[in-house]
């Protein structure tokens, strides 16, 4: 039984209230943590602001690789007891959990290796008269204090990829994990904070929900808000930030067209795992498939196939696929997603049932371009097919949306594939794949509701950096 600890700065403490960590899949409490308040978050803050002054210009970026280096070092020796927090806390399957923390230590190494390359630029004053005689270039300098908002979703990887840009970078930062995984992030700050090449106060960490969000991204101290979440809570951040720095991850709508071209065993199988991986739960599940008419009902059977053979049950079993939602009312909500789209006219060809907190994998077949199951983020195991002509009807409607994060097609028709790179209104595209693939190394983001700015490792660093211009005379 785990207790997680607030750390203001280096100091760890803890509060009289706590909050229990329950398991989604059996209910039982596998820790606690403190239940701060608006006052913790200030000191927080506070004390990050002191940190920032005191450290900024004096620790050498050979430290803070090195700090990061040791991290990802101590997550190595550390990588089961990290996978099975995961799994105890939000119920994910134990091989996808054991994925996540082998993503995060590739994330943290990454950070490290960028930021040996974060770079400034010469810049040619004297190519205008004016400039004559003089001599210019900029440097990327850190933003100062941030904040870092996480998910629960990938509590460990998607934790990474804020906490080590924004440290290497040499921000001071204030870290609020999601209430639903607070162990898993305050194991990773305590990686960061005893590290033997840590700066001091550098990093705190606060727990809790709204209150303490809204204390963190309205206080005049951050100049840099990193948030990962709903587009409700983005739309508040935006409100509520004032001048700041943001970057929103919002989630998605994801969606792909299946060619007549391609291969529809390959197809299949992969838009399964895109679909229901995560059971769901991911920014970039695969929500909607366009499916030429010619290979309709091929394609829906080949699914539902390769759905069936995907294990739903005990997340501690190494073959287990899809575990439990994150909790009862997410599962509700699913099941009143597929009742509503069955009553206003879809086909289902695997229905789906709810058994508490688990949820089984549901595909709905001619669904209609204004049901809500399609229109909306479900966050959920379920997939909507709709029939099309061809590309020009498929393309048209996936772009039909307010989200646009990552979008793909299944073709062999080169054409095609250049058409879709220009076409597609999204912030990544993949082809022959799953719009779910995604990379750390590579820049990660939307448009649209979607969000605002660019995670991964190298376009992190921009976003927790800004630049300073100098000119010599």
């Amino acid at each position: 039984m785990q207790e997680a600890k607030i750390y203001f700065g280096s100091t760890p403490a803890t509060k009289e209230q706590k909050a229990p960590v329950k398991s989604p899949f059996n209910d039982k409490i596998e820790g606690y943590y403190p239940v701060c308040d608006a006052q913790d978050a200030q000191k927080a803050l506070q004390i990050a602001q002191k940190a920032f002054k005191k450290h900024s210009n004096k620790v050498p970026l050979s430290q803070r690789i090195a700090w990061l280096r040791d991290v990802a070092r101590s997550l190595k020796e550390q990588k089961e007891e990290f996978a099975l927090t995961i799994t105890k806390e939000i119920g994910k399957p134990i091989a996808f959990s054991r994925v996540e923390v082998q993503r995060a230590i590739e994330t943290i190494e990454l950070s490290a290796d960028f930021a040996v390359s974060m770079m400034g630029e010469t810049i040619n004053t004297d190519a205008t008269p004016s400039g004559r005689g003089t001599m210019s270039f900029y440097k990327r300098v850190p933003v100062g204090v941030a904040v870092a908002i996480t998910p629960f979703n990938f509590p460990l990887n998607l934790s990474a990829h804020k906490l080590a840009p924004a440290l290497v970078a040499g921000n001071a930062l204030v870290y609020k994990p999601t209430p639903e995984a607070p162990l898993t992030g305050y194991n990773l700050a305590k990686l960061f904070i005893e590290s033997k090449y840590a700066i001091p106060d550098m990093l705190s960490v606060v727990y809790g929900d709204a209150e303490i969000g809204d204390a963190l991204v309205s206080s005049p101290i951050p100049r840099k808000i990193s948030f990962t979440g709903s587009v409700q809570v983005g739309r508040i951040i935006t409100q509520r930030a004032g001048i700041k720095r943001l970057s929103l991850e919002l989630g998605g709508n994801a969606a792909t067209y299946i060619d007549q071209s391609a291969d529809i065993s390959q197809a299949a199988s992969r838009c399964a795992v895109g679909a229901f991986v995560n059971s769901g739960q991911v920014c970039i599940s695969l929500q909607r498939i366009y499916v030429h008419e010619s290979i309709y009902e091929e394609f829906a059977q080949a699914l539902a196939e390769d759905t069936k053979r995907l294990k739903v049950g005990d997340p501690y079993e190494p073959d287990t696929f899809m575990g439990p939602l994150i909790n009862e009312e997410a599962a509700k909500r699913a099941e009143q997603w597929v009742q509503s789209a069955i009553e206003a006219g879809a086909r289902p060809i695997l229905e789906g049932k709810r058994e508490g907190r688990y949820f089984y994998p549901a595909i709905l077949a001619d669904v209609q371009d204004d049901m809500p199951i399609i229109c909306e983020e479900v966050f959920a195991p379920i997939v909507s097919l709709v029939k099309v002509s061809g590309y020009e009807e498929a393309i048209a409607k996936m772009n039909d949306s307010p989200y646009g994060l990552q979008f793909s097609i299944f073709t062999k028709d080169i054409d095609l594939i250049k058409r879709f790179v220009d076409d597609a209104e999204a912030g990544g595209v993949v082809i022959n794949d799953i719009p779910t693939l995604r990379f750390d190394i590579q820049p990660y983001g939307g448009v649209k509701l979607s969000g605002i700015g660019r995670e991964g490792p190298k376009f992190a660093l921009e976003e927790f950096t800004e630049i300073k211009s100098v000119i010599i005379v």
